[in-house]
């Protein structure tokens, strides 16, 4: 079978021809992937981003940790899952052994391994994972929206951690996958208004529209102050949720947000990033960080999607054979797209 794998520790991926999977071990299934979506994360390893330098013990490795799959075959020891069943899945292995695990706490595992990052992941037709990282999916939910569960679990989180309240106004900085999660989460939360705003992301922002978001800013052609400037004379806000990686966005998120408001930040940055802590302790502001959610919250996630598959399909704006995955990385690279699904049964059609 192909797949595309990360070989070498330096920029750029391969697509390869590699044996498909053995049979499910014990604890395992062997899932026919649907569809898998490109995410930072996969252009990160692609590029070869200092931060991700640690794949290195794990090469050669198949990447693509975004994807839903059906249910091939099981391992012994398996229950709850029927041949043919559709899950999402979980990337992130955690040991068993360590000290949390032991005591019952997996999202505190000190030794996980990422499916997608250091273990095989989801850009193949065929991938064998751990039976406790699939997340059943709900009957009358796609393929490919499923395949959304992992990106929305880290917007559900960001809007949790955030700690977002009926009534909140809420800034979202970043209108990416993630960014548009985080904004339809705190309209769910029952935020009172959400503002989006990107820089140079129109084709992101008109995704938003649809998704029925109208406050949205784009700062290539204002800049960051002159952008919030309107939103501000109502007052700052409550929440500002970060999405975007980029430094220069912090420090304006801070004087956006109001005396005991909160920052989140969700985006992964490259280096330490200057704070004005003064200013910050004499308004009792507060920054939080958001990652992975934890476990309990993916069937949640996953139920969530099913009354609103429609919203959430906006979200879905390229599809591209596995054969074509570098065009994919391309797309998602030069943010032409919010989100690139890479699906192995486009090549026979």
């Amino acid at each position: 079978m192909n797949a595309l794998r990360k070989v070498n520790a330096g920029p750029g991926l391969e697509l390869q021809t590699v044996p498909q999977p053995p049979a499910p071990g014990a604890g395992e299934v062997l899932l026919k992937v649907q569809s898998t979506g490109v995410c930072g994360t996969d252009l990160h390893i692609d590029e070869w981003t200092p931060s991700y330098h640690f794949v290195s013990a794990a090469l050669p490795v198949t990447v693509g940790h975004e994807f839903s799959g059906e249910v091939a075959a099981q391992g012994a020891g398996v229950t709850g899952l029927a041949p043919g069943q559709l899950v999402a899945v979980r990337p992130s292995v955690v040991c068993g052994r360590c000290e949390a695990c032991l005591a019952g706490d997996p999202d505190a595992c000190v030794t996980r391994r990422g499916i997608g990052v250091m273990r095989d992941g989801g850009f193949a037709p065929w991938v064998v994972v751990p039976a406790r990282n699939c997340v059943p999916i709900p009957p009358g939910v796609d393929a490919e929206v499923a395949a959304l569960t992992e990106p929305l679990t880290v917007s559900h989180e960001a809007v949790r951690t955030g700690n977002v309240q009926p009534g909140d106004r809420v800034l979202v900085l970043g209108p990416g996958n993630i960014g548009q999660g985080i904004a339809i989460f705190a309209r769910a939360a029952g935020a009172r208004q959400v503002v989006v705003a990107g820089h140079g992301d129109a084709a992101r922002l008109d995704v938003l529209r649809r998704m029925g978001f109208n406050d949205l800013i784009d700062f290539a052609g204002t800049g960051m102050e002159a952008g919030l400037a309107p939103y501000l004379q109502e007052g700052k806000f409550d929440v500002v949720i970060e999405a975007t990686g980029a430094d220069a966005v912090i420090a304006p998120a801070l004087r956006a947000l109001k005396t005991h408001g909160v920052l989140v930040i969700t985006g992964i940055h490259a280096a330490p990033v200057p704070i004005d802590l003064t200013a910050m302790v004499r308004q009792h502001q507060q920054i939080r960080g958001s990652y992975r959610a934890p476990e309990r919250a993916w069937p949640e996630v996953a139920d969530f999607m099913r009354g609103h598959q429609e919203t959430l399909r906006h979200m879905i704006t390229h599809r591209v054979p596995l054969s074509r995955a570098a065009e994919g990385f391309a797309l998602a690279r030069d943010k032409v797209a919010t989100k690139v699904m890479v699906q192995p049964q486009l090549e026979a059609a």
